[in-house]
């Protein structure tokens, strides 16, 4: 198998699986070439078997990045500001900052120039979230709620003066709002006027 073999594949992601299917070599085998594929800097490991070619990340258009997001830890959703900036809800930009909720452990995965920020949330508020074109994302109320419930704890700084309340519906977060606790409610109507 050379290197320009694996323009065959065309998923966005692969494994040692896809590459001994693809190429009818033995699954130990497959593993090998991708760990020399990698340290050749070639693919690029996103985590345990799990590679991107380096072409198709040099030109990863962000859905596709929200979509490999979603595989690095599972359940989670792209939420926060990233989800926000998604919206046009903030004026905040982040470059190369990915930010998701999962109910796993708070984690960083740094891939090549992105990094991926995975902050733990209660089972019980991992909600409100849809899946839309492949990619689990919070709604934009659920967003700002999830990073008001990770302030209120010390756990998340959002510049919340960045926001553009009149996009967002209030009847929706008082919803979500009813399962928080009142140091939450209390924060957030503090910072939403509501």
């Amino acid at each position: 198998m050379k290197i320009t073999d694996l323009a065959n594949i065309k998923k966005l992601y692969f494994s040692a699986k896809d590459i001994a299917d693809a190429f009818a070599i033995s699954y130990d085998s497959a593993k090998v070439t991708c760990s020399r594929y990698a340290s050749k800097g070639l693919i690029i490991r996103v985590k345990r078997n799990l590679y991107v070619s380096r072409n198709k990340w040099s030109n990863i258009p962000e859905r596709d990045m929200f979509v490999i997001t979603n595989m690095l830890q599972v359940p989670s959703y792209i939420s926060l500001t990233t989800a926000l900036v998604y919206y046009g809800v903030t004026t905040q930009v982040q470059r190369n900052f990915i930010e998701s909720v999962s109910v796993r452990k708070t984690k960083r995965f740094d891939v090549e120039d992105v990094v991926f920020n995975f902050s733990k949330i209660k089972k019980q508020y991992f909600n409100y979230f849809l899946r839309k074109d492949n990619i689990f994302i919070a709604t934009p109320e659920k967003a700002l709620v999830d990073a008001i419930y990770l302030t209120a704890f010390n756990m998340y700084k959002l510049d919340f003066k960045a926001i553009e309340y009149k996009k967002l519906d209030f009847k929706k977060i008082r919803n979500i709002l009813k399962q928080y606790p009142d140091r939450v409610k209390k924060l957030c109507d503090k910072i939403c006027k509501i």
